[in-house]
């Protein structure tokens, strides 16, 4: 009896961690971003739902202009001479976000590590 029971309530908590696991692979991927300018917040979108856009940040005497296109953010242009912001395109995974460190720009996944992207 008491065998029987300790089998029904293991087998009750590995249903419960199988579904759990099942819910955390199959949930959609973070669609919410945020741009920061010298480590603050300046704007914060979902993605699943932003309208598509175009806007410039600026810092001192520089600028970047980010566009959101069908539900995707990069950088298009900046005056930093490297361009490397640019050319990592489309934001595409929270462990990589977009920076631009001469502008002090980063583009992440909401909820991405809160590491400072961008050393002053």
């Amino acid at each position: 009896m008491k065998y029987k029971l300790l089998a029904a309530i293991i087998a009750v908590i590995f249903l419960i961690g199988c579904g759990l696991s099942a819910y955390a692979l199959l949930a959609p991927p973070q669609k919410t971003i945020e741009v920061l300018s010298d480590g603050e917040v300046i704007y914060t979108a979902d993605l699943s739902v932003a309208p598509d856009t175009r806007f410039t940040v600026s810092y001192a005497d520089h600028t970047n202009t980010v566009e959101i296109v069908s539900g995707a953010i990069r950088v298009s242009e900046a005056d930093c001479p490297n361009q490397i912001c640019v050319g990592m395109g489309w934001l595409s995974s929270a462990g990589l976000p977009i920076v631009c460190a001469p502008n002090r720009l980063v583009i992440r996944y909401a909820g991405a590590s809160d590491v400072d992207a961008v050393a002053g």
